[in-house]
């Protein structure tokens, strides 16, 4: 519910006060849903509902700070997205160019693109090579850019790169599956070296993760929230973080 101004402000600011900071979550994964449907529910063109959504990047990366978040996790765009229309693909890719490009120029924040970069445009993909190579030496928030991600592409990108390393130091097949294990896939994940995601939010109301970090979510908690995310605000953040905060973390214990 919108509470009228100055209500909406105070509320905000007591949520805030509210969250235990030695509770807040280390990294944070957003399944950025709902452009499309706030486009149509607008009147605008889903181009615009993307631009919408790409303005809203920028807030959710600074809510994160504030609150000592040291990665986030953007699905942009998955695998599955490739294989839309060209007429709606096309402006969609641009749109993350462009916002890839402008996060980058902040040099706020490191950026890492996540995902099968063959599997891109050329010129996507040059522009998150771009952006990786822009941000290398900022030490600030960690950003994961996932486009062209696809979970179950990821794990079998892992398990080929950990074979190719074998087979270049001459392992042997039998030694490969005696020695296997859950850790040989962690080292070679796109997230390799980062702590897994401890909140995942997906908007829109949607309640599924879809494919997203589906070997770093095993111990995740989960937080759907009915705001498509060109309207996602602080306030659904904040409620975001603090049922995270409430709930009492087994991490499959």
């Amino acid at each position: 519910m919108r509470l009228p101004h100055p209500l909406y402000g105070l509320y905000e600011r007591r949520l805030a006060a509210s969250l235990p900071p030695a509770q807040m979550p280390r990294h944070i994964g957003v399944i950025l849903d709902g452009n499309r449907r706030w486009a149509r529910s607008s009147g605008v063109s889903s181009a615009h509902g993307h631009r919408r959504g790409a303005d809203k990047i920028g807030d959710v990366l600074a809510w994160s700070e504030d609150v000592g978040v040291e990665v986030v996790t953007l699905w942009m765009l998955s695998t599955d997205n490739l294989s839309r229309d060209p007429e709606e693909l096309e402006p969609l890719l641009t749109v993350i160019e462009d916002v890839v490009g402008e996060l980058a120029a902040e040099r706020r924040w490191r950026i890492q693109a996540v995902g099968a970069l063959d599997m891109l445009p050329t010129r996507t993909a040059e522009a998150l090579r771009r952006a990786e190579e822009a941000t290398a030496d900022v030490d600030g928030l960690h950003v994961n850019a996932a486009v062209g991600y696809g979970g179950r592409r990821e794990i079998a990108d892992a398990v080929r790169s950990f074979l190719r390393h074998h087979a270049e130091v001459g392992t042997s097949v039998e030694e490969l599956a005696g020695a296997f294990d859950v850790d040989h896939i962690a080292e070679h994940l796109y997230t390799k070296g980062q702590p897994d995601p401890d909140l995942v939010i997906r908007t829109s109301g949607e309640q599924r993760l879809g494919g997203f970090l589906l070997w770093q979510s095993a111990h995740s908690e989960f937080y759907f929230c009915e705001a498509y995310w060109p309207d996602f605000r602080r306030v659904d953040f904040l409620r975001a973080l603090r049922a995270y905060a409430q709930r009492e973390r087994r991490l499959g214990r």
